[in-house]
């Protein structure tokens, strides 16, 4: 096929997805499938290559992804059944006094939704929200946008979340570059879209508690006997840390201790992501279920029930390995190679304005990333990206997924919803922050690409 076919055969493939997603409602990981076996056949592929392809990427993909993304799942759930998003919030809101609890809020955002879902993560301490607006009759924003702020952050930009963890299957990065870079990538993104943008926004407009939520309230002050009840804030850190820790410390163990020594055999072993993850699982089962009264049956139902919403992140993952296969299989990847070279276009310019494009058109942010990092594959090789240009890759991905989040996305009406916002104000809010999340991410992976 020729190279003008093979540009219309991949902007095809990308408006078939989207449409089969926006219009038709597909479930996105049949919608990649679908879109894969057509683009296949109409390049020219055999049916029995494009098979092949399809096996290929599903297993090269699932089989690194399933692990990371199912412990990191229970671990999550246990977390969350133990009170830990609580103390989490509560410790930190405490050391940080009053005046500076939106920057406490953030913190606790950015640290609870490294293990936990955004959105189980909001619902669980929207109650902590309702309370300090009733206490202080500060606008409901002052205090949302900055815990919304650093769970976004987090959820978008620092493994083991699953967003960030798929494209960095695909890519095949280092997942330790990857939490280094979604740091500093992350860090002064959740300042500026949180306590400085919330402190701005919350004068511009005044939100109460919803009254059909004041109900449903958490008391102001716990009482004693509750406070007892939730673990403790070192225990809840130490154990939310302790796989990026290690992750960490298996990329850079060459540097310390040599390529051959034991000790670094040791630490590659453990600080594998889905090793070090495991780890985690286990100690967490323990100290926050089986030492806290979880009986064995309690912790299973609380494991598998965790699988349930990581199922569907696996296997959206594993299409996209078979859509990115495909790409490379029918010659698609060299051509966008070629073109952007003739436009002078950076590959992170490119990465970012694709992922950017799908989500603002079909909304959800986990198939915005592995759609763009689809694409992007098949160049990888063509251009010989390697090493922390691959993390920095992730991270601006994962910033152009996280832009402009608006009606066609779950997390708009969630924060619709709870905060009790008309769609013209959740537009000015949390449209907005999210927007200024992903620009910021992006400006920094420019700088940071600079120097690797």
């Amino acid at each position: 096929m020729s190279t003008v076919g093979l540009i219309l055969l991949a902007a095809f493939g990308v408006a078939l997805l989207l449409f089969l997603v926006i219009r038709t409602k597909l479930q996105a990981f049949l919608a990649l499938l679908v879109v894969s076996y057509i683009i296949g056949l109409l390049s020219g592929m055999s049916p029995s290559e494009v098979l092949q392809a399809v096996n290929d990427g599903m297993g090269g993909t699932v089989a690194e992804v399933a692990v990371i993304i199912g412990v990191g799942a229970m671990f999550g759930e246990i977390l969350k059944a133990s009170g830990g998003a609580e103390r989490l919030a509560m410790t930190l809101m405490d050391k940080f006094g009053e005046k500076r609890v939106n920057w406490a809020l953030m913190l606790t955002g950015f640290i609870i939704s490294i293990p936990v879902f955004l959105d189980v993560a909001f619902v669980i301490l929207i109650p902590i929200l309702y309370s300090l607006a009733q206490k202080t009759k500060k606008s409901l924003l002052y205090f949302a946008i900055p815990l919304l702020a650093g769970l976004a952050v987090t959820h978008s930009f620092v493994p083991p979340t699953p967003g960030p963890i798929a494209v960095a299957s695909l890519l095949d990065a280092n997942l330790g570059w990857v939490i280094l870079f979604g740091l500093l990538a992350g860090v002064p993104a959740a300042i500026i879209a949180g306590p400085v943008f919330g402190t701005y926004i919350s004068k511009k407009i005044h939100v109460e508690v919803p009254k059909e939520m004041l109900k449903n309230m958490a008391e102001e002050a716990r009482g004693k006997e509750y406070d007892k009840e939730l673990p403790s804030f070192k225990m809840i850190a130490s154990l939310i840390l302790l796989p990026l820790f290690l992750i960490l410390l298996n990329t850079f163990s060459s540097a310390i201790f040599g390529e051959e020594s034991t000790a670094r055999s040791i630490l590659t072993f453990i600080g594998n992501p889905g090793v070090a993850l495991t780890i985690t699982a286990l100690l967490t089962f323990y100290f926050l279920g089986t030492r806290r009264g979880f009986s064995k049956e309690d912790i299973q139902e609380i494991a598998t029930k965790a699988l349930e919403p990581a199922g569907i992140i696996i296997l959206i993952t594993g299409a996209g390995g078979v859509f990115g296969e495909v790409l490379v299989a029918t010659g698609i990847g060299d051509v966008i190679a070629d073109t952007m070279t003739n436009l002078n276009m950076p590959i992170l310019v490119f990465a970012f304005l694709v992922a950017s494009a799908v989500r603002i058109a079909q909304g959800s942010a986990t198939v915005a990333m592995v759609t763009a990092a689809s694409l992007i594959t098949p160049v990888i090789g063509t251009l010989g990206i390697e090493g922390p240009m691959l993390a920095l890759l992730v991270i601006t991905i994962a910033s152009g997924a996280t832009i402009a989040s608006h009606v066609n996305d779950s997390g708009f009406w969630l924060v619709n919803r709870f905060l009790g916002l008309s769609e013209k104000d959740t537009l000015k809010t949390w449209t907005v922050m999210e927007t200024i999340i992903a620009l910021v991410g992006f400006g920094v992976s420019l700088i940071i690409s600079f120097f690797v």
